[in-house]
C-alpha cells in the first residue's frame, strides 16, 4: 500500500471504508500487530462478530472480531471506523480483552 493510494475494504454493510499509508503507518507501530495485521483487518470490516458505536464519538463505529491466536494470545482485534463523513476510514485497530459498552449496531447472527 502506497501512501498516496488508499486500500478500499468493503465492510460488512456494504460501505467502502478508506485505509490509508498514513493510517497504516499507525496501526504498525503498535508492537503487538505482525504480518497478519492487514489480513486481519480486512476479515474484521469484511465478517465481524459485532460493531458497536463509540460512545464519545457517535460518527465512529468499532468493529470486532475474536481471534483465538494473536501474537499477543486470543484477543478481539478492535478496528475503529469514522463512518459519518463523506469519505469513511479506518483510524486505528488494537487488540483488546473486551467488546466495549455501547450501542450495538449490528451482530454475527447466531447459528441455527
Amino acid at each position: 500500500m502506497s501512501k498516496n493510494e488508499p486500500l478500499l475494504l468493503t465492510d460488512v454493510r456494504n460501505r467502502t471504508l478508506r485505509l490509508t499509508g498514513e493510517r497504516w503507518g499507525h496501526i504498525l507501530s503498535h508492537p503487538e500487530h505482525d504480518d497478519s495485521a492487514r489480513d486481519r483487518i480486512e476479515e474484521t470490516v469484511a465478517d465481524p462478530d459485532c460493531i458497536v458505536r463509540s460512545r464519545t464519538d457517535p460518527s465512529v463505529e468499532l468493529f470486532y472480531r475474536h481471534y483465538g491466536r494473536t501474537p499477543v494470545t486470543s484477543k478481539h482485534l478492535c478496528v475503529v471506523a469514522k463512518i459519518k463523513t463523506d469519505a469513511p476510514f479506518i483510524i486505528t485497530a488494537y487488540f483488546t480483552d473486551a467488546v466495549k459498552q455501547g450501542e450495538e449496531l449490528w451482530s454475527r447472527p447466531s447459528a441455527p
